[in-house]
């Protein structure tokens, strides 16, 4: 498949994404999907000939997303650390922010196998995360926290108060909330005479990207 055939179904999958995470895809019909794709029934099968072949491109474009974060090699330098920091950090908010547990289910229900392969992904991920914080406390750079909370943070902490309903409780805009954890997670994590390691103005542009994003799925 041509480069430019990948990018056109990638577009057209990104634009299903957000409905499929709040509804699932259990009762969507292919109309449906060709609906929330914004094209034709002709163009759609064109790229995609049955609604698992969907599904399977949806669970692609995260496991590609998930992979882009590479393994920090031992040799790198301390700065290194808060530039894979502030990539983890972006990573995580876009993938919190996006995959959801009714996504997961319909996914383990109607394709199994899709769900073991994003699984696996999001595994390795954790994975890498772990060691990446062990790595830093070893080196005197972190701060000696267990890591399994820092991972447990992420998933429940951060999942509520990116919320609309929290946002709109609590009178707050996502932007500065990602802001906030944001300096939460670094005050958090790494030792305060290695603060000034970090480059904050690289934090701006993920954070407006992630802003953009999720301004454009409420």
């Amino acid at each position: 498949m041509s480069a430019h055939t990948e990018a056109q179904k990638d577009k057209l999958l990104k634009k299903l994404i957000s409905s499929v995470m709040k509804d699932g895809f259990q009762q969507l019909r292919m109309d449906d999907i060709a609906k929330h794709m914004d094209v034709s029934r002709a163009t759609m099968y064109k790229h995609f000939s049955s609604k698992e072949e969907v599904m399977e491109g949806v669970v692609r474009v995260f496991v590609d997303y998930i992979e882009t974060l590479e393994d920090l090699s031992p040799e790198e330098d301390e700065a290194s650390f808060g530039t894979w920091f502030q990539q983890l950090f972006g990573q995580t908010v876009s993938l919190v922010g996006t995959i959801t547990d009714i996504f997961l289910k319909d996914l383990q229900t109607a394709y199994p196998e899709l769900y073991d392969r994003l699984k696996a992904a999001l595994t390795k991920r954790e994975k890498q995360a772990l060691e990446f914080y062990r790595d830093g406390k070893n080196k005197g750079i972190f701060n000696p926290i267990n890591e399994n909370f820092l991972l447990l943070q992420d998933d429940l902490l951060l999942r509520e108060i990116i919320n609309p309903k929290y946002l709109l409780v609590n009178q707050v805009s996502i932007r500065q909330v990602l802001h906030d954890y944001y300096q939460l997670k670094k005050i958090q994590l790494f030792k305060a005479e290695k603060l000034p390691m970090l480059d904050d103005s690289k934090i701006e542009p993920v954070i407006e990207r992630l802003v953009e994003k999720f301004n454009r799925t409420l």
